[in-house]
C-alpha cells in the first residue's frame, strides 16, 4: 500500500493533503508534510470536517504545515467544494486544459472488471497495463472499491475499472462488504463493455451466472474471461465445453465473446482488447431503418408469426430506436398478441443477419400502423434478450 501511495505521488500534478480539522495537525500530518515537501508537484492542504466550530481551530492549525492557505471543506456536506475547485485550477499547470479529450470521439471506452473474489480481476488488469498498479495477493477480498485505471490501448482510451469480488447476496456481511458490492453495481450500471472474470478451474458457478444475467439485464456488453488457463487440463475440450455450457444456459448472450488466458504468463491476453473492442463496436451498432425492414419482411416470409384465436399477428414496420444496446421498435397488429416465442424468432435472426453476437438486444412492440403518429400506441411490451 506505501508503495502505491508513492508512486501516486510522484506521477501526480496536484497532490491533496488531507487532514482532520477536528483533531487538528498531528504528529503524524507533521511527517506526512516533510515527505510531501520534497515532492515537485504542487501540495494543497484539505482540512475536511471543517462544519461548526468543532474544525475551525484545526483548520486554522493547518497554515502551519507551510503549504500556504488549507482549503476548509465539509465533503459530507458538501461544504467548500467549490473552493477546492479553484485551488486545484490555480495550481494544475499552465498548459494544461482540464477540459481537453472531452470530445464525443475521444472519450474512453470504459470497462468495468468483475467477478467472485479472488478470480484474479486485479491481476489481470495489471498485467494488461504492464504496471503494477492494483494491490493483488492470494487472500480473497483485497480490493474493496471501484478502482478506475485510466489507459491507452494502441490508439484508443481505456478507463478500466477494478471492482470488489461478488459474493451471493446471503453470504454478503454487512457494512464493508455491502458497501462494495453496491460500488461493483454502481460500476456495471456505468460501463460499456464488462468483463466477467471467472477461474478457469471452475468457472460458471451459480454467481457467475447471476452476475451475467445481470450484465445483460443492465444491457451492457459482455466478454467472459477464463483466468489462470495455464491451470487448466486438455484446454482445447475445456474451452468446447465452455461455451456449450455458455449457449445453454445464458442463451441471452449466445455468442459473447470468450477470452481463454493467464494474468501470470501472459498466455491469451493479446487477445482481450481486441475481443473488447469487436463487443464495444457491436454493442454501439445503428442498422439503416430500410435495410431493417427488408429484413423483417424476409424473416416474415420465412417464418410467419403464429395464429392466435384464428387470427395472425402482423408486423408492418421496425425501426431502430438507439444504439448502446441496439434498441428497436416494432410495429404490429395486435401486438399484445405477439407470442414470446416469435419475439426470440426475431431476435435470434437478429443476430445473425447483422452479426450481433452475444449483444443485449431490446425490442417493443406496438400496435398501429402508422410508425410516425403521434403518441404511444396502445398494446406496447418491452422485452430484454
Amino acid at each position: 500500500m506505501r508503495a502505491q501511495t508513492e508512486r501516486a505521488v510522484a506521477e501526480a500534478q496536484v497532490i491533496l493533503f488531507v487532514i482532520d480539522a477536528r483533531e487538528g495537525v498531528t504528529a503524524l500530518d507533521e511527517v506526512f508534510g516533510e515527505v510531501l515537501r520534497r515532492c515537485a508537484a504542487p501540495v494543497i492542504v484539505v482540512a475536511n470536517k471543517s462544519e461548526g466550530r468543532a474544525g475551525e481551530s484545526g483548520a486554522l492549525d493547518a497554515y502551519g504545515l507551510g503549504f500556504g492557505e488549507p482549503v476548509a471543506l465539509s465533503a459530507e456536506h458538501g461544504e467548500g467544494l467549490a473552493d477546492l475547485y479553484q485551488a486545484v485550477m490555480a495550481a494544475a499547470p499552465a498548459d494544461e486544459d482540464p477540459l481537453d479529450g472531452t470530445e464525443d470521439g475521444d472519450k474512453p471506452i470504459r470497462i468495468a472488471v468483475v467477478g467472485r473474489p479472488n478470480a484474479g480481476k486485479s491481476t489481470l488488469i495489471n498485467a494488461l497495463i504492464g504496471e503494477d498498479r492494483l494491490l493483488t495477493g492470494p487472500e480473497a477480498g483485497i480490493t474493496r472499491d471501484a478502482i478506475g485505471v485510466e489507459w491507452a490501448f494502441e490508439t484508443r482510451r481505456v478507463r478500466l475499472v477494478d471492482t470488489a469480488g461478488l459474493r451471493r447476496k446471503a453470504k454478503v456481511e454487512e457494512g464493508l462488504e455491502h458497501l462494495s458490492t453496491r460500488d461493483t453495481l454502481r460500476a456495471i450500471t456505468f460501463a460499456e463493455v464488462v468483463l466477467l472474470v471467472m477461474d478457469a478451474t471452475h468457472p460458471f458457478e451459480t454467481q457467475d451466472l447471476t452476475i451475467a444475467d445481470l450484465v445483460e439485464r443492465e444491457g451492457r456488453a459482455l466478454v467472459f474471461i477464463l483466468a489462470k488457463w495455464d491451470l487448466v487440463q486438455n484446454p482445447q475440450a475445456a474451452l468446447a465445453e465452455f461455451i456449450d455450457q455458455a449457449e445453454r444456459q445464458l442463451p441471452q448472450l449466445r455468442g459473447a465473446p470468450v477470452v481463454a488466458l493467464s494474468a501470470e504468463t501472459g498466455r491469451g491476453l493479446d487477445r482481450l482488447m481486441p475481443a473488447v473492442i469487436s463487443a464495444h463496436t457491436h454493442w454501439s451498432t445503428k442498422i439503416k431503418t430500410r435495410d431493417l425492414n427488408d429484413w423483417l419482411r424476409e424473416a416474415v416470409e420465412r417464418h410467419p408469426p403464429p395464429a392466435v384465436d384464428g387470427r395472425r399477428v402482423r408486423p408492418k414496420y421496425m425501426a431502430q430506436t438507439k444504439a448502446r444496446p441496439p434498441t428497436f421498435v416494432l410495429f404490429a397488429s395486435r401486438a399484445d398478441k405477439l407470442a414470446e416465442s416469435y419475439r426470440r424468432y426475431l431476435i435470434n435472426s437478429l443476430r445473425h443477419s447483422f452479426d450481433l453476437p452475444g449483444t443485449p438486444i431490446r425490442i417493443t412492440v406496438k400496435s398501429g400502423s402508422n410508425p410516425y403518429a403521434d403518441g404511444e400506441a396502445k398494446g406496447a411490451r418491452r422485452t430484454r434478450h
